[in-house]
């Protein structure tokens, strides 16, 4: 069995710049066939209050992470007990992180609006992973965070980035095996048990 999940997804209810309720993520996503979704708003966790009520709800995984910018760029991060109350370096974030047991992935690194790592991934070590295709990211830059992960041999995950119900599911990630909780979720991405797919007509394809 392998799941499909699409790692990077903002709300309108806890993402300002979103114009996507979860509702309609949440249907969007099963009409293409995703087993579940990742909400990772904009330094919040809100969402993660009515997680397990709509997994039960819609029978779909929905897991709360959240994209958090620190001052060298941006990280998807999963496991966290609470957002951090200030902004903080990179590899700050990456120890809290794995004190408390999570993942930390790289998000769009090679995006140019200020806002990707880059090859400052190069001198992070603890990054969990990193996302190789986002579905709001030119594709010259995911082919550089393809090849830059490749190079480094950490997990490739993918992830619509999704603010607008259109975009759910551009790219998501493939999990073999099953994941029923946000620790099975961790424990993939910490084995690099994940690959990027893209959503070709009707359905998902590897990349």
């Amino acid at each position: 069995m392998t799941l499909v999940i699409d790692t990077h997804l903002h709300t309108e209810e806890f993402s300002s710049d979103s114009f996507l309720p979860i509702e309609k993520a949440i249907q969007q996503g099963k009409k293409m066939g995703l087993d579940g979704i990742c909400v990772t708003d904009h330094e919040s966790m809100g969402m993660r209050s009515y997680a397990q009520e709509l997994s039960m709800k819609h029978n779909f995984l929905v897991l709360v992470g959240l994209e958090l910018l620190t001052y060298e760029g941006d990280l998807l991060i999963f496991g966290l007990d609470a957002v951090p109350e200030k902004k903080m370096h990179a590899p700050d974030v990456l120890s809290l992180v794995e004190e408390q047991g999570g993942v930390a992935v790289s998000a769009h690194p090679f995006r140019d609006n200020g806002r990707g790592m880059g090859n400052f991934i190069r001198s992070l070590p603890g990054l969990s992973g990193i996302e190789a295709f986002n579905g709001s990211t030119r594709l010259t830059h995911n082919f550089k965070a393809h090849v830059l992960a490749e190079e480094l041999r950490l997990p490739r995950l993918g992830g619509s980035d999704a603010h607008l119900v259109e975009r759910v599911g551009r790219y998501a990630t493939a999990f073999p095996g099953v994941v029923h909780t946000e620790e099975d979720f961790i424990g993939a991405i910490r084995t690099g048990n994940v690959y990027p797919v893209v959503y070709d007509v009707d359905r998902f394809i590897k990349v």
